[in-house]
């Protein structure tokens, strides 16, 4: 299997369960749920809340951070720089296990539930420059840009896919560099983010079939990664920074 965090300043593996209906709000059942993933992973030890979100992580400062993060609709979970992505997955695993007993929540509840990889490129010159160089090249799309009178701001392709007939399960592939606003000067370095996404869509037919679900997800995201992402997208980006 490939070391995906070797070809990005930093990788994330990130789960995110879409629910149709609200999340309790009683305290107890969030502090119940915080406390049995805190005994399972014990390195979640301290709540924030932020606005609707209550968040269990690990020490901020971590480089290799964890977090399980609940919303009014969303249950959220990510693991930064794990050192496999099995140990990535050991958190999104115990939420499946875990959040829907003390949350209450049945398989009509699921809209979907999401995992992604997450790629990071660091780079100090424009980062819309460089996707343009690396992913449009000679096409057609590239031909909008004039290049001797006009300079890219916004480039940040984004293509979904259905991996089943039905489109049950689908995937995409999104690449961020958080374009400044238009009419802004300002062009802070920072990450190229690339976004491996898998999706399989509710409802559920029974509960059991989350862990069937979640290696079916697992499985996609890392062939995707492996196969696509990285030599179709990272590798050209990272070519291309030295050529912007």
């Amino acid at each position: 299997m490939l070391d995906f965090g070797g070809w990005c300043s930093d990788f994330s593996v990130t789960q995110r369960i879409a629910l149709t209906m609200d999340l309790p709000g009683a305290r107890e059942p969030t502090l119940e749920l915080f406390d049995r993933v805190r005994r399972e992973i014990p390195r979640l030890s301290h709540i924030r809340r932020s606005g609707d979100e209550v968040v269990l992580e690990s020490e901020a400062d971590s480089p290799d951070f964890m977090w399980l993060a609940l919303r009014r609709t969303e249950i959220r979970s990510g693991h930064l720089n794990p050192a496999s992505t099995d140990e990535a997955y050991a958190i999104h695993r115990t939420v499946l296990e875990t959040a829907p007993w003390f949350l209450s929540l049945t398989p009509l509840d699921f809209e979907c539930v999401e995992l992604t990889f997450g790629l990071d490129i660091e780079v100090e010159s424009d980062r819309d420059s460089v996707v343009s160089h690396a992913l449009l090249g000679g096409s057609a799309l590239a031909l909008l840009i004039d290049s001797e009178q006009e300079s890219a701001i916004d480039v940040q392709p984004f293509v979904g896919i259905s991996l089943t007939p039905t489109r049950e399960l689908q995937a995409s592939f999104e690449v961020k560099t958080r374009a400044r606003a238009v009419g802004s000067s300002s062009s802070h370095p920072g990450p190229i983010s690339i976004y491996v996404t898998v999706r399989r869509n509710g409802p559920l037919t029974s509960l059991s079939d989350l862990p069937t679900i979640f290696a079916t997800l697992c499985g996609h995201a890392e062939r995707l990664c492996e196969e696509r992402a990285i030599p179709h997208l990272v590798m050209p980006i990272r070519q291309a920074i030295g050529a912007v």
